[in-house]
């Protein structure tokens, strides 16, 4: 029983981990909000692999999305 709940606690803990990680990284990509930065940025993203950019590329799309939706609403 010891073991299944030492388990369950490195998994929230990593989980939250993980949360706390990604919403750093977002509030960091929140700043390439202008189109000349999201250039730079992309530049910056096409010298590495799709795998290793696409997590950037999904959360840059996600910030692009928003502001569309709040610009017609």
């Amino acid at each position: 029983m010891t073991n299944v709940l030492e388990t369950v606690r490195t998994y929230f803990a990593t989980r939250r981990q993980i949360r706390k990680r990604e919403a750093e990284l977002n509030r960091e990509l929140a700043a390439y909000d202008t189109p000349s930065a999201r250039m730079d940025m992309e530049a910056i993203l096409a010298r590495h692999s799709s795998h290793e950019a696409r997590e950037i590329e999904a959360i840059l799309r996600r910030h692009a999305l928003n502001g569309m939706l709040r610009n017609h609403s």
